[in-house]
């Protein structure tokens, strides 16, 4: 399917790369962008000695609808340089309450584009939202890294294959970018040797038959987990895009995800198109 909607989550400081990316990616794909910047709403501590001050709740209030504003006028203006078909929402969230207010913003396009979680810089619930888009909105998201991206069409994209249902919806939800690409490696990480097996061949042949570029790249008992080994395998061979499956449990409607896809989202240094 054509990559004709995209949704980008506009972050609150910063130069806004995920949106830059976005409006990038809605030119090139003719595709209509929307930005949602999100106010969130303080918490009043549920251990306080006395009621907190009518005053201070409603400047804290003003503050975070301020601050969502202020990024939402930045995006506009990014969409007004950029050129293209655009939109732009605001929504307000309660700080580390549920995101069922918000979540319905994400469930009518074809891909959410986010920022990574910025260390120096760290947007309000960012971990949480990015985990719950992907596992509750049934979109692709598409993560930007915050240091940017010089270049937005990838021409080197690494695909994670293990034969699974995420990574095959990540896979199919990325046709429309790996079309063009000059070089797609499936890249397959095994504990062990399998004699008589060629792990990802049916997929390599899959994609060779919609006319990609198609490498296939085994790398058995890695010497490092398999998070390590995906990264490492980037600075290595210049690759400028993962996809792959996101992977995760649920535990009291808190959403974690596993350990190779968590180590991935922390140390990615391009962007990375999971689903779920």
């Amino acid at each position: 399917m054509p990559i004709k909607d995209i949704l980008s989550v506009v972050d609150l400081a910063g130069d806004q790369p995920a949106s830059k990316y976005a409006l990038e990616l809605g030119l090139r794909y003719d595709a209509h962008v929307t930005g949602l910047s999100i106010a969130f709403e303080p918490v009043v501590p549920a251990f306080a000695a006395a009621p907190m001050p009518v005053d201070y709740l409603q400047v804290a209030h003003e503050q975070a609808v301020g601050a969502a504003k202020a990024a939402q006028a930045d995006f506009e203006e990014l969409a007004r340089r950029a050129g293209g078909r655009s939109e732009s929402r605001m929504t307000e969230l309660l700080t580390g309450g549920p995101l069922d207010g918000v979540i319905h913003h994400f469930r009518t396009t074809d891909l959410v584009v986010m920022g990574q979680t910025n260390p120096d810089n760290p947007e309000p619930m960012r971990e949480l939202l990015i985990e719950t888009v992907l596992f509750e909105s049934g979109v692709p998201v598409l993560l930007v890294p915050y240091i940017g991206v010089k270049a937005v069409e990838p021409e080197n994209v690494l695909v994670g294959w293990d034969g699974s249902v995420t990574a095959t919806r990540a896979i199919h939800a990325a046709l429309p970018i790996l079309a063009r690409a000059k070089k797609i490696t499936v890249l397959v990480i095994e504990k062990k040797a399998r004699a008589g097996v060629q792990p990802g061949a049916d997929l390599a042949t899959y994609l060779a038959r919609h006319g990609l570029n198609v490498t296939l790249d085994v790398i058995t008992k890695p010497q490092t987990g398999i998070g390590d080994t995906v990264l490492n395998y980037v600075a290595d061979n210049g690759n400028d895009m993962i996809v792959m499956g996101g992977y995760g449990h649920s535990r009291m409607r808190e959403f974690l995800f596993g350990g190779a896809t968590r180590e991935i989202l922390e140390a990615m240094t391009v962007p990375v198109l999971m689903a779920h």
